[in-house]
């Protein structure tokens, strides 16, 4: 450029040094125009093509992701509803519980009762039985003894059953009444 410039100054032509050559403008407008349409029409449709496809899929993945965060709060809420639902049942499973242990108490308090009376009768017949039974050992034994005193004191012997059987009476007859 230099070189244009002093030759520009030599030959006498008062140029602009700043203004390009008319030929260099026309050339230079001709390739912007070429430019400009080929990036008006092939550039340009396909930049938008891949934007266009760019903002589909940006805008289907927020709506896959507004789904998933739909279905993760009904997952959660189905999950709070189950919580909820296991809680009430474990607490009357609890109750149930408590009600079938205190019914077991009570039955078993019951039977507990029932055996221990029927233990308390069953003992108070036997001693019973015994007391009857030492009564009548003990009978047989104080008249064998009375009959025996009664003979020594008399000085005969007391043979005779009925007579014998009379005396042990009101022997014990009077050791009773003494009491």
């Amino acid at each position: 450029m230099l070189n244009a410039l002093v030759t520009n100054l030599a030959a006498g032509e008062p140029q602009n040094p700043l203004l390009p050559a008319w030929y260099d403008i026309v050339w230079s407008a001709l390739w912007f125009l070429i430019i400009l349409i080929v990036v008006w029409k092939v550039a340009l449709p396909r930049l938008t093509a891949m934007l266009d496809e760019r903002s589909a899929a940006i805008e289907g993945n927020i709506a896959k992701a507004d789904e998933a965060q739909k279905q993760a709060e009904a997952a959660l809420d189905e999950y709070t509803r189950q919580l909820a639902e296991a809680r009430t049942e474990a607490g009357e499973i609890r109750e149930a519980a408590r009600e079938d242990g205190k019914k077991i108490v009570a039955e078993a308090k019951e039977s507990a009762t029932a055996e221990a009376n029927r233990i308390s009768a069953a003992a108070h017949t036997q001693i019973e039985a015994e007391r009857q039974a030492a009564f009548v050992s003990l009978r047989s034994e104080v008249g064998t003894l009375a009959i025996d005193l009664a003979g020594g004191v008399v000085g005969e012997t007391l043979t005779d059953d009925a007579r014998a059987t009379a005396v042990v009476d009101r022997f014990l007859a009077d050791l009773e009444k003494a009491k």
